[in-house]
């Protein structure tokens, strides 16, 4: 009867709740007051065990302390938005999907692979849509860089590599109790930064490389490294392999010697194209010819509603983050990430403020894409062994 209900109201007004007020869920309150503003949304409860920062949330809109309290008083919700802590996904998607409502969950989708199949089969249970927050999915350059390799215009395609090169300190990983965790109490956590902070690299390099679902992956190689005093990695390489054929070499730092905007580069025998996916900006380089174009973006939660009313697929669909949680997977059952020796690490700044810089960090992370190596198989000083070829670097420690 509610699925039916909800169903019956996809050309209104969609009704929408939002979990987690604070972090990104601060994005999601301006969107929907946007949205709001356009007569596409009404944003009628929030919830959150913290109460909203003052004037974030409209007066129109009912707090509750939880998800649970808030399904028990709000009927016929048309959207449950997620945007809480990583270890908190699974039991809240779940139980969102109970109201009969569409879901929007933050990436990552949840924390293990087992929680992954246990949210898919809560959604077919439900006939609910649920779109996941990779933005970078939404940017108009990807199908123009798909066609750009379908055309042959790079020649063969060689790999694709993902380059993340950013500065984290140490406010970054005191501003909560999960930052920088692989677990907490028993509870898988996996912030680690290629399950987190560059998580939209690894989505978008898997998504060009045609990896979408679970069975895409054959395989997953991880070399996980800290410099931080944390659980979790905050410099790695990880090398996907796809059932298509196609490598994917994924490189970042948290650590780096400045921040950077990211990007995902198409390495074809005759050329390459760079999508620095925050900025939606292509640079094509084939040959002699080197051209750069900008291009729009769609919002996910515009697109969740597009899809409620007339169909049309879901940029991110749940079923699509398969390949990527393939990969958080095998970094959550990984062993832990090895300390980088302190003579191979600068600290810079002061206090909260201070952040690790690893010596030849830019360099060592280039050679990481261009050769499609770890950073064992290259040898770098503080890597755990340096050995060349595949040098183990998936040893698991824990189903």
């Amino acid at each position: 009867m509610i699925q039916a209900t909800v169903r019956s109201r996809v050309q209104s007004v969609a009704r929408i709740a939002l979990v987690g007020v604070h972090g990104f869920g601060l994005h999601h309150l301006r969107n929907l007051a946007r949205l709001q503003a356009l007569g596409a949304v009404d944003l009628v409860a929030v919830a959150d065990p913290q109460p909203p920062e003052a004037g974030s949330v409209p007066p129109s809109a009912l707090v509750y302390p939880d998800l649970a309290a808030l399904l028990a008083n709000t009927p016929d919700l048309d959207i449950v938005i997620v945007a809480t802590p990583i270890q908190t996904h699974a039991p809240l998607a779940i139980l969102a999907l109970t109201s009969g409502a569409d879901l929007y969950l933050e990436k990552p989708p949840v924390a293990t692979l087992a929680d992954f199949h246990a949210l898919a089969l809560a959604a077919e249970s439900a006939q609910s849509s649920v779109q996941i927050g990779f933005q970078s999915l939404g940017s108009q350059a990807l199908p123009a860089l798909q066609e750009l390799i379908a055309g042959g215009e790079l020649g063969e395609l060689l790999g694709i590599s993902a380059t993340g090169r950013w500065i984290r300190d140490r406010a970054y990983y005191t501003r909560s109790r999960w930052a920088g965790k692989r677990s907490i109490n028993g509870v898988d956590v996996v912030d680690g930064v290629a399950t987190n902070p560059l998580a939209h690299a690894v989505a978008t390099a898997l998504h060009l490389a045609g990896a979408h679902t679970t069975a895409d992956v054959s395989r997953v190689e991880t070399d996980l490294y800290r410099a931080n005093a944390i659980e979790s990695d905050d410099t790695s390489v990880i090398r996907i392999s796809t059932l298509s054929g196609v490598t994917v070499l994924c490189a970042l730092t948290l650590c780096a010697e400045e921040s950077s905007e990211p990007f995902v580069t198409v390495h074809g025998s005759q050329g390459t194209a760079t999508f620095h996916y925050t900025e939606d900006r292509l640079d094509i380089c084939a040959g002699a010819t080197k051209t750069t174009q900008t291009f729009g973006r769609e919002d996910l939660t515009e697109n969740l509603l597009a899809h409620r009313r007339s169909g049309i697929p879901l940029l991110s669909p749940l079923a699509d983050s398969g390949a990527f949680m393939r990969v958080l997977e095998a970094i959550r059952t990984a062993e832990d990430p090895h300390l980088i020796g302190s003579e191979h690490v600068q600290w810079e700044g002061t206090g909260t403020s201070a952040h690790p810089v690893i010596e030849g960090i830019t360099g060592i992370l280039d050679r990481a894409t261009t050769q499609q190596k770890t950073f064992a198989e290259l040898g770098v000083p503080w890597a755990a062994t340096k050995a060349t070829g595949a040098a183990n670097p998936h040893q698991h420690r824990r189903p």
